[in-house]
């Protein structure tokens, strides 16, 4: 869990549906600002400060040899990337969600994980799930429970990083350094 709310100056592996997405909306541009460092974007919610204090808890739990919280940095691409957690060069990302409600894993975060592994330059890598109860939203010291708790596989997509994220971010790091809207907006 990474301390500093600024996301100015770089673009992080989470930010991987703005860096392909659309940019004719305002989301977009507002997250534009952010990365330009005019605006900021203090918002929170209860399923977010779960899964930030769950985290490290989850990671630990996998494995107590888990180093939390590495950053790799790529100055080229003005890219920042945080990893959750790694085991040496296989990496470990923590997704919480709601148990009431069956999990399905979103297309951005396999394609976030894929950031992760271009720029940590590995091709192991897992989203290890947990499904929160209600009380473990309003209590984060509650005990781990393995039966909630799921690991997936994410293959390395050479395509994906290759003809769509690099081509992307390449562009939006140019523009960013140059203080300036990229094409298309």
């Amino acid at each position: 869990m990474i301390q500093s709310k600024d996301r100015s100056g770089y673009f992080g592996a989470s930010d991987i549906s703005y860096i392909i997405g659309n940019r004719k909306t305002k989301s977009w541009l507002d997250w534009w600002l952010v990365k330009m460092g005019i605006a900021r974007n203090n918002f929170e919610n209860a399923a977010m400060n779960a899964g930030t204090h769950w985290e490290h808890r989850i990671l630990d739990y996998i494995s107590p040899e888990m180093e939390k919280d590495k950053q790799i940095i790529i100055e080229d691409l003005c890219l920042r990337i945080n990893l959750d957690g790694n085991i040496g060069k296989e990496i470990h990302e923590i997704k919480t969600h709601r148990s009431d409600k069956p999990f399905k894993m979103p297309k951005k975060y396999i394609q976030q994980v894929n950031v992760q592994m271009f720029g940590y330059e590995t091709r192991t890598a897992f989203i290890n799930t947990y499904a929160l109860t209600q009380d473990d939203y309003l209590n984060y010291f509650n005990d781990i429970d393995p039966e909630r708790l799921k690991s997936y596989k994410i293959e390395y997509d050479k395509n994906f990083i290759n003809n769509v994220f690099l081509p992307n971010i390449s562009e939006l790091s140019k523009a960013l350094k140059k203080g300036i809207l990229p094409k298309g907006v």
